[in-house]
């Protein structure tokens, strides 16, 4: 930690650039890649407002827990959700970091680089040989960046995020420059109605509002290593980065959205959005596009596993100091992230789809917390409540989205559909939310106003 004794000093250009592309690298990563370019594909002619949808969740939701957590001055995850309750901060700080770390998100990035840089050009029934090979080798490499928190800066800054930048443009400007054919057509049965509010829940997918909350105390650490201190000054930084890193977030998801909805002419029918990468690269640069893709993706997902394990590691040394330290977690995620990693790209995305619907809403609601953190002083009821009811009306849209059945599912799912507004498009958290939080407020208000004298 550097010395206290220059509360003012500010960031030069050069570094906040640096921040900045290291928060970027930190969020785009597997997922990234994939779902936009996706989401152009099923969009089509309702690509532009799907994309709208879409960058709320995705570009500005994560920018903005990141921002609120800086703002709510808090040392972790764990300390940011503590004016809801103790229990609660553990159980939903655990729940979040396994989620964007060994159960879900972590594993996704290896099997990506798998799918969509290696798999297609290997012999038919060797896929799951090779996936267990690709893996020892992918955790390893992200074992090794990981278990130095210090050079994470270096390793996801200063080198992988500018070569993933440098061939992800290549792509990009080949499509644009000579695009495969118009944005048109009609878009599939999921995007046919309110395309918009379709795009915000498939935002859910890439996991980076989850994902804030454990990057901003990484992004923060990094602002302190680079010689700033005073809180105001870290926020201020932390805001700095995240535009930046919003800006290039959007660009690309944009470019991204268009090339898979003007993809339909090149190639009518594809497995995934990565399957549509690795064929518009071999379109435009031939052989030589398929090594493109490949190392496009790898370092795509490889400075978002270093990034995620790093952030895990820290934080369960943090919370449980005397099971393991910084090293034992981090090899405890890595190989058990490279088992899960073994079952395969479409098992871990179609496993984690409730567990997202289930936790996304608690993570918006911590978000809008920390950014009322000035507000919420001595009015923890607000915090409980809206919390609370987020996290019952949160639990519909879960068991909506289980695969198999459980006794009274319909009964479940028909009552959520008739007596929580928007629930029926993904949104039947909201307005619990709200009312939780302005009950909050007003219990504590009430409780807290002088008595009226009688007359």
């Amino acid at each position: 930690m550097p010395p206290t004794n220059q509360p003012s000093r500010s960031l030069s250009t050069g570094n906040s650039l640096l921040v900045g592309s290291l928060l970027f690298g930190l969020f785009f990563g597997a997922g990234n890649l994939i779902f936009p370019v996706q989401l152009g594909r099923d969009a089509a002619g309702a690509t532009p407002a799907a994309t709208a949808g879409f960058l709320i969740t995705a570009v500005g939701l994560p920018i903005i827990g990141v921002i609120a957590s800086a703002l709510s001055r808090s040392s972790s995850m764990l300390q940011m959700t503590s004016n809801v309750s103790r229990w609660y901060a553990v159980a939903f700080t655990c729940a979040l970091y396994l989620t964007i770390g060994p159960l879900f998100a972590v594993p996704r990035t290896a099997t990506v680089s798998f799918e969509v840089g290696f798999a297609s050009y290997l012999p038919e029934g060797s896929e799951h040989l090779w996936l267990a090979v690709f893996t020892i080798v992918f955790f390893t490499l992200t074992g090794l960046a990981a278990i130095r928190p210090g050079r994470l800066i270096d390793w996801v800054g200063r080198y992988l995020t500018p070569v993933f930048l440098v061939l992800l443009l290549a792509v990009i400007a080949a499509a644009v420059i000579f695009p495969m054919g118009p944005v048109e057509g009609a878009p599939n049965e999921k995007y046919a109605q309110n395309a918009a509010a379709v795009g915000f829940i498939d935002g859910y997918a890439t996991m980076d509002a989850l994902a804030s909350l454990a990057f901003a105390i990484v992004i923060i650490e990094a602002i302190h290593r680079l010689g700033v201190t005073s809180p105001g000054r870290v926020a201020a930084e932390t805001a700095k980065a995240g535009i930046y890193s919003m800006i290039a977030m959007t660009v690309i998801y944009a470019a991204l959205a268009y090339i898979g909805a003007t993809s339909l002419h090149l190639l009518p029918t594809a497995k995934n959005g990565g399957t549509v990468l690795a064929a518009v690269s071999s379109h435009y640069f031939g052989p030589a596009g398929t090594v493109l893709i490949a190392a496009i993706v790898l370092a795509a997902c490889l400075k978002t596993s270093i990034g995620l394990v790093t952030a895990c590691a820290e934080m369960f040394s943090t919370m449980f100091p005397t099971v393991l330290g910084h090293k034992g977690w981090t090899i405890l995620f890595t190989v058990f992230s490279a088992g899960v990693a073994n079952i395969g790209l479409a098992s871990i995305v179609k496993i984690s789809v409730p567990v997202l619907l289930f936790l996304y809403p608690l993570a918006i609601t911590a978000i809008i917390l920390g950014l009322l953190t000035p507000w919420l002083e001595g009015r923890a009821l607000a915090a409980q409540l809206m919390t609370a009811f987020t996290a019952v009306a949160a639990l519909f849209d879960m068991i909506k989205a289980l695969e198999f059945p459980i006794p009274g599912k319909d009964a479940l799912v028909n009552f959520a559909s008739a007596v929580l507004p928007g629930y029926d498009l993904g949104f039947g958290w909201a307005l619990p939310a709200l009312v939780g939080l302005a009950a909050g407020f007003a219990i504590t208000h009430f409780r807290s106003a002088p008595p009226v004298a009688a007359a």
